[in-house]
């Protein structure tokens, strides 16, 4: 008797991983690029143009606006949890989708510190290139923050911040990395592929945009790779958005060039 082919079980992994890149961030590459098509086929150069980030839904009823931002923390996180549940149900690697993507509370220690370790790595040189850039008139303007002044701003934007590096770090690399080496797929066409999507993803503020997020993306994938856990580039992804936005929102009133 012969055993079964092993491909017909790589071609199910990969259709379930461009479904979930369909309906979670592949599909925000797309969108991205139409942005970024959009913004080139203005009559105003690309450096002159911004980007706003987190914005107010209903600036003048703050609650509702809360309400819109509760929901936009919550929903982004369901490919999190699909992802989580088909790494369950379906090829199960071992020790469960938790423990074999390191997205767990096992380590701390070894997280927080590759995870500062990797955000004092990132952090500095990608506002350097940002500024770079800008200059050099291959990305918008990025405003980061723009919520409306509420009690509740900074909470929003730090919990932004976390569901960003979950959604990003999790579906990216914990899922795709496991998924692709599931399906017999080699280690460089996932660590660029991945960090190309990244990049595409984050097409809507420019080719700087592009250029530094598939340049961080390969930097984690290699983390990755180095540590077999997600949970460090959690904490860096959470850091740097933290310093993004919270940082932009405390020194915007003061700093004329934001």
């Amino acid at each position: 008797m012969s055993l079964p082919s092993a491909a017909p079980a790589t071609r199910q992994l990969r259709v379930e991983m461009l479904v979930v890149l369909g309906i979670s961030l592949g599909q925000s590459a797309v969108y991205s690029l139409l942005s970024l098509i959009n913004k080139l086929t203005l009559p105003i150069a690309l450096n002159k143009q911004t980007t706003s980030m987190n914005t107010s839904a209903t600036p003048d009823r703050p609650w509702l606006d809360l309400a819109y931002q509760a929901a936009g923390l919550v929903f982004p996180l369901m490919p999190v949890a699909l992802v989580l549940y088909l790494l369950w149900v379906f090829h199960r690697p071992d020790g469960g989708p938790f423990r074999a993507i390191g997205f767990d509370l096992r380590a701390p220690g070894k997280d927080l510190g590759w995870g500062f370790l990797t955000f004092a790595g990132i952090g500095v040189a990608g506002l350097a290139f940002y500024f770079a850039a800008r200059e050099l008139g291959i990305n918008t303007s990025i405003s980061a923050a723009n919520l409306t002044a509420a009690w509740w701003s900074i909470p929003v934007l730090l919990l932004r911040a976390a569901m960003n590096g979950i959604l990003e770090e999790v579906v990216m690399v914990g899922y795709l990395f496991t998924r692709w080496r599931q399906g017999g797929g080699g280690v460089v066409a996932i660590v660029v592929g991945s960090a190309l999507i990244r990049g595409g993803y984050h097409l809507y503020q420019g080719f700087g945009g592009f250029i530094g997020n598939a340049v961080m993306g390969v930097v984690f994938g290699l983390v990755y790779l180095r540590t077999k856990r997600v949970m460090p580039l959690v904490v860096c992804h959470t850091l740097l958005d933290i310093f993004a936005f919270v940082g932009y929102a405390l020194l915007k009133p003061y700093i004329a060039w934001l």
